[in-house]
């Protein structure tokens, strides 16, 4: 075995290590329009659920324990999947492993809907298993097939609509239970419409797929000796944390603080538009900027504050959720984009993607568990803020490393 080399460049990749963008082709509005329609299906199915989680737990009989598990249970699935995506992108070609996980994911949120207990769980498995590889493969493609300087604007895109049909999810869930016969069952497979629309629109592209260059000419191991690679994977990881345990707990923090459940619905939603303007405004502000140590940094402070804030001042709860939604969105945007542009080709990008996606879930996963057993020990909300606002300063300096203008470096093989 070769003695190990150092684990990132200290200048960007020459046009030797990394094609120039005039050899990639142009953006098409079809590519834009594919990658968007996979990006509607990457929250579409696991936002709903919080929202129909008191009529499964009644209807079902789950304890408050198992809902917690379902909840959770999507995160587990994207740590234990992400990583076996890259080799098997290479084997089979990106396009075709994407369209079998859009067949699968249809697959996993029908078995989802039906009536069983054990089809709840099953199907939850199986849709989060098809969502992992759409996480892993979209900035493996985003890299193969968009030039450098508008990786970050496509990863930002994607993200909105993303935001978006999450939101909608979050939204229409419960109405559309109430509404709907079957109840919460039917309401939990209504995001297969996005997954068919996907699955039309990237099933012509099979035919320009062939194994072996669906993420770049060879299949690169995923990067563990790289300090960089652990950077991107770390800040993925604590802003997934954040995102994922203020859904969760949000409205019952603003609930304990007397907040009555309409302001909560209103808060949640209004936290969510910011995230989403955040997203979108950020390739705006930063276009030209190679090197995004101090925004990933500064994004990462204002989640803290928003944390500190929503601790120390229950009366400013605008402020906290206006902070929380600004930084948790352009720290999305840049955790995304981070996994496309700290490489110098697509099947570095698929395996950087699945490092820091799996390590990064498994972060996240930890979050809404932990604070909800804090929770019930202390019997308040002001530990579990506060740990909160620690991470979020940790991620900040994560973030100030991941931002830095390098390519990791391929493992020696």
């Amino acid at each position: 075995m070769s003695s190990p080399s150092p684990s990132v460049s200290t200048e960007r990749p020459s046009a030797e290590a990394s094609p120039p963008d005039r050899t990639r082709p142009a953006v098409s509005v079809g590519l834009v329009i594919g990658i968007c329609l996979v990006a509607a299906n990457l929250r579409t199915g696991l936002t709903g659920v919080g929202t129909l989680l008191p009529a499964i737990e009644q209807d079902s009989g789950l304890t408050s324990s198992w809902g917690g598990l379902l909840s959770t249970l999507p995160l587990l699935t994207f740590a234990a999947t992400s990583p076996l995506v890259a080799r098997a992108s290479h084997r089979f070609g990106s396009a075709r492993l994407l369209v079998a996980a859009l067949g699968t994911l249809a697959v996993g949120t029908v078995i989802r809907s039906l009536p069983s207990v054990a089809c709840l769980f099953a199907g939850t498995v199986v849709l989060s298993a098809a969502i992992a590889f759409g996480n892993v493969l979209l900035p493996a493609l985003i890299r193969r097939n968009v030039p450098a300087h508008r990786i970050q604007g496509v990863s930002a895109l994607y993200v909105t609509v993303m935001g978006l049909t999450a939101a909608l999810s979050s939204g229409i869930s419960a109405p559309l239970a109430h509404s709907l016969p079957g109840s919460w069952h039917t309401a939990l497979a209504w995001g297969t419409a996005f997954t068919v629309a996907a699955f039309i629109v990237w099933l012509p592209r099979l035919r320009h797929d062939r194994p072996g260059a669906g993420t770049g000419a060879t299949h690169s191991p995923a990067p563990w000796r790289s300090p960089l690679a652990w950077q991107v994977s770390l800040f993925m990881g604590l802003q997934s944390l954040g995102f994922y345990t203020a859904v969760a707990w949000l409205p019952s923090i603003l609930l304990h603080q007397g907040a009555d459940s309409t302001t909560v619905g209103w808060m949640l939603f209004y936290y969510q538009v910011i995230a989403l303007a955040a997203s979108s405004a950020l390739p705006l502000l930063t276009r030209g900027h190679h090197d995004q140590r101090w925004t990933a940094a500064g994004a990462s402070v204002v989640v803290a504050a928003g944390f500190a804030v929503l601790l120390s001042a229950p009366g400013l709860t605008v402020v906290a959720c206006t902070l929380l939604g600004l930084g948790t969105g352009v720290c999305l945007v840049l955790a995304l984009s981070f996994q496309s542009e700290r490489v110098g080709s697509a099947g570095e990008a698929a395996a950087l993607a699945g490092m820091a996606q799996s390590v990064g879930y498994l972060v996240a996963a930890a979050g809404p568990l932990l604070l909800g057993i804090l929770h019930d020990v202390t019997g308040s909300w002001t530990l579990p803020l506060g740990l909160l606002a620690v991470l979020s300063t940790a991620m900040a300096a994560v973030g100030y490393g991941a931002g830095q203008d390098r390519h990791v470096r391929p493992p020696a093989r």
